[in-house]
């Protein structure tokens, strides 16, 4: 009990501010130094824990909900990573497009970056199923406050957005599908907080 007790102050104590410091030795002579906090005029540990979220237990009807929900799980941690790449992507792009001098830099900067995109993620759009295709559509609305669809027509217009809507409609998608976790997203929200905090 004494090895598992240290090893979790390690961890606790890694996560404590590095500002103040002081040292604190645990019952078995284990000594750590840690973040502080001064205290009428005393230092004590201070120790930040992590967020822990705190679902109700599921429960199943039967194994057809049990192998959607695992699925779903599994989705999730394939598509999530995904989504947080291409708001990434968005936000460097928009900054980018912020120091271009004019409509003409900024209409071939946003073609290259096109071009650079569909090289390095058709690749990996191939391997998605079409249920995780529809799932990353709805996680780029949650991880960027706007649709698939409105940020096509921000980037490349609108041409290219019905275009490509229409190319999603004929698979029965939509890019302009939004994200509303307190509503019917609620279970796929509940996995993404899970899966992002390490908790799945």
């Amino acid at each position: 009990m004494k090895g598992i007790a240290s090893t979790m102050i390690i961890m606790l104590f890694t996560l404590c501010p590095a500002a103040a410091q002081t040292k604190i030795t645990t019952d078995d002579g284990v000594k750590f130094i840690v973040g502080a906090s001064d205290h009428e005029g005393k230092k004590i540990p201070h120790i930040i824990l992590p967020t822990y979220y705190a679902y109700a237990p599921l429960i199943f009807k039967n194994q057809k909900e049990q192998r959607y929900y695992g699925r779903l799980v599994r989705d999730v941690k394939k598509t999530i990573p995904l989504a947080a790449e291409i708001r990434d992507i968005i936000y460097d792009t928009q900054e980018q497009l912020k120091l271009l001098p004019n409509d003409k830099a900024r209409k071939k900067y946003l073609d290259k970056k096109e071009k650079e995109l569909k090289e390095a993620y058709t690749p990996k759009m191939k391997k998605l199923t079409f249920r995780q295709g529809k799932l990353l559509i709805k996680l780029i609305d949650r991880e960027c406050d706007q649709s698939a669809y409105q940020l096509i027509k921000l980037f490349m217009g609108s041409f290219k957005a019905v275009f490509y809507q229409s190319f999603a409609k004929l698979f029965g998608a939509s890019l302009k599908k939004t994200y509303d976790p307190t509503g019917e997203d609620f279970m796929i929200e509940r996995v993404v907080v899970l899966v992002l905090n390490g908790q799945l």
